[in-house]
């Protein structure tokens, strides 16, 4: 069979499958499964990283394909496109719903454990000042942008002209001599 009478053949299958979605043909539903449905799984299972879930959320994509058959149109796409495109949306839902929502020590009923003082952050701000007042100058710049500006490396050498590796360079050091100076630190305590 050549490549053009195996994509003839696929349009043809992929429209009677898509008609018979619309009619609401339980045959058609099988026929999806049967055409789409290990190459769907597959994709799932290696996008979720887990078997048991890829069936899940391939129960949905089937469920949702089945009601929303009216809205394929095979112009805009083919059959295999307009699955895979439910497969990515549910699968996106479904590992959105599995990040853990950021602990809350008041949920917890532990907020008065983890209160601070704030002359304790005054503290901590002023030992911190001083261990980068103990680095040179250029090894601070970048700890100070880097840490307490959150820029990323490659934001470093836009807003600095440094090269990039003297960023990397330059991080590694200070956080080296930093680490020294809270070993010091935590031995005079």
């Amino acid at each position: 069979m050549t490549p053009v009478m195996r994509r003839s053949s696929q349009s043809s299958i992929e429209l009677r499958i898509a008609d018979g979605l619309r009619r609401g043909d339980p045959d058609a539903v099988r026929a999806l499964y049967a055409e789409y449905g290990p190459p769907t799984l597959a994709a799932l299972s290696a996008t979720l990283g887990d078997r048991s879930a890829a069936e899940d959320v391939f129960q949905q994509v089937l469920l949702e394909a089945w009601l929303r058959c009216g809205s394929y149109d095979p112009a805009r796409a083919s059959l295999r496109t307009w699955l895979a495109t439910i497969a990515r949306s549910r699968a996106i839902d479904h590992l959105r719903r599995r990040i853990p929502e950021p602990w809350d020590p008041s949920a917890a009923g532990m907020d008065s454990i983890c209160e601070r003082e704030p002359a304790a952050d005054v503290v901590d701000r002023m030992v911190v000042d001083g261990m980068l007042a103990r680095l040179s100058r250029a090894e601070a710049e970048v700890v100070r942008l880097h840490f307490h500006m959150g820029f990323s490396q490659s934001q470093i050498v836009a807003h600095t002209g440094i090269p990039l590796g003297t960023v990397k360079s330059r991080i590694a050091s200070a956080l080296r001599r930093l680490r020294e100076m809270l070993e010091e630190e935590r031995a005079s305590l």
